[in-house]
C-alpha cells in the first residue's frame, strides 16, 4: 500500500528539524522503496510557502520521486463529512482545513498516512492507517 507523507514529514525534512528529520527521513526513504510517493495538490500548495521559485518546489518534488495526484472528488465529500464532525465538537475554523483533505485523499485511495499529526486524523479518520512517531 503506498504511503502518502504528510506537509509535516516532508517539511522535517527540508528544514532539517531537529527533532523530527532523522524519524521523517527514514519515513521517507521508506515510503520512496515502495515506489513513486503519492503527492496532491494540497500538500504541493502548504509546501509552496516554504520556496521562492516553482522550479526549487519543483525540484524538490522531483518526478522521479513523487508521483503528482488530483484529488479525487470522493476525498471532498469524505473531507466535508470529517469537518462536520470537526464544527460538531466544537471546532472553530469555518472551512475545511487541508487536513481533512489529506486524510480525505488517503482514506478514498487506501493510503498509509504518514504524519505527526496523529490526533486530528485519527478523531476524524478512524479507518485510515497512519504511521506515527508513536507506532
Amino acid at each position: 500500500m503506498p504511503s502518502l507523507l504528510d506537509t509535516d514529514v516532508l517539511l522535517d525534512i527540508l528544514t532539517n528539524d531537529p527533532k523530527w528529520s532523522d524519524w521523517s527521513a527514514r519515513q521517507f526513504a521508506r515510503a520512496h522503496a515502495e515506489g513513486p510517493i503519492p503527492l496532491n495538490p494540497i500538500i504541493y500548495a502548504e509546501l509552496a510557502a516554504h520556496f521562492s521559485a516553482v522550479e526549487d518546489l519543483d525540484h524538490f518534488l522531483r518526478p522521479a520521486v513523487f508521483r503528482r495526484l488530483p484529488l479525487p472528488y470522493e476525498a471532498g465529500f469524505r473531507a466535508s463529512r470529517a469537518f462536520l464532525e470537526y464544527r460538531k465538537a466544537g471546532g472553530a475554523k469555518r472551512s475545511p482545513l487541508p487536513d481533512f483533505y489529506i486524510g480525505a485523499h488517503a482514506e478514498i485511495s487506501g493510503f498509509t498516512l504518514v504524519t505527526r499529526d496523529v490526533a486530528r486524523y485519527r478523531t476524524y479518520f478512524p479507518k485510515l492507517k497512519l504511521v506515527t512517531p508513536e507506532a
